[in-house]
């Protein structure tokens, strides 16, 4: 895959024309990194885990921001205590923008404006403003694409596809497989093929990352007010590629 300008390091590249976008893309980076050392585990839905401390586990396997703590602290114990999650890839992404988030424009801005959070599968709240590429000419390090495996076992819905952070040259984390190139994503994903399968996972042309000329402004602007009723348990996600489409 090629991205735009010049990758100068293993996880890194060179794009002048933002400098905050620019230092996002390599904290969220160093973020994926950190979240493949840090010791959270990779579960269904039906099994995922969190640190009771600070997020109340819904019945469909989510995890609902407690009312006592502040957001930018929930989702830094994800980093800190590893070892008390489990969760699926989807919902991994999600963390990883955030935590970059946090390091881009601070803890009191992202408590301002990212409230009220509910972790589950491609659900996040609206101020990241994700942007969609089709276009793998235009994929960035620091982008999320999506290796889909179209004969995955019925049985194990889980390995329908993989979301990953492209981390450059040609590397890739993906939570439950770790840090591999896009031919040890793909090995690791028509392992999980019916039997007999002749159709290879692959690497899609689709990518996302935040609106980064958006959250820079996050860090000067004042409180908003009160958002939507938080009932983003109760509606219904279906995924297309590394996006879900929510119908109320």
């Amino acid at each position: 895959m090629t991205g735009k300008g010049k990758w100068i390091v293993a996880f890194g590249y060179d794009n002048p024309g933002s400098g905050f976008e620019q230092k996002m893309r390599e904290r969220i980076i160093e973020t994926a990194i950190a979240m493949n050392a840090g010791g959270t585990d990779f579960s269904t839905f039906k099994n995922s885990r969190c640190n009771p401390k600070y997020w109340i586990r819904t019945e469909n396997g989510g995890f609902q921001l407690r009312s006592d703590v502040t957001p930018s602290a929930a989702i830094q114990d994800i980093f800190s205590n590893g070892q008390l999650y489990a969760f699926e890839c989807a919902m991994a992404m999600v963390m990883i923008l955030y935590k970059a988030t946090i390091d881009m424009i601070g803890e009191t801005a992202f408590n301002q404006h990212f409230t009220d959070l509910f972790l589950w599968d491609w659900n996040y709240d609206s101020n990241l403003r994700m942007i969609t590429t089709f276009d793998p000419s235009e994929m960035q390090p620091g982008d999320v694409v999506y290796f889909k495996n179209p004969d995955h076992d019925p049985d194990k819905p889980e390995w329908q596809g993989e979301n990953t952070v492209l981390l450059g040259n040609d590397s890739y984390y993906g939570h439950g497989l770790g840090i591999k190139s896009a031919e040890g994503i793909i090995t690791s994903l028509n392992r999980e093929r019916v039997p007999g399968s002749r159709t290879s996972a692959y690497l899609t042309d689709e990518g996302l990352h935040p609106d980064f000329a958006y959250l820079q402004t996050l860090s000067s602007r004042s409180v908003r007010g009160p958002k939507g009723s938080s009932d983003a348990r109760h509606r219904i996600f279906s995924r297309i590629g590394v996006k879900s489409y929510i119908t109320k």
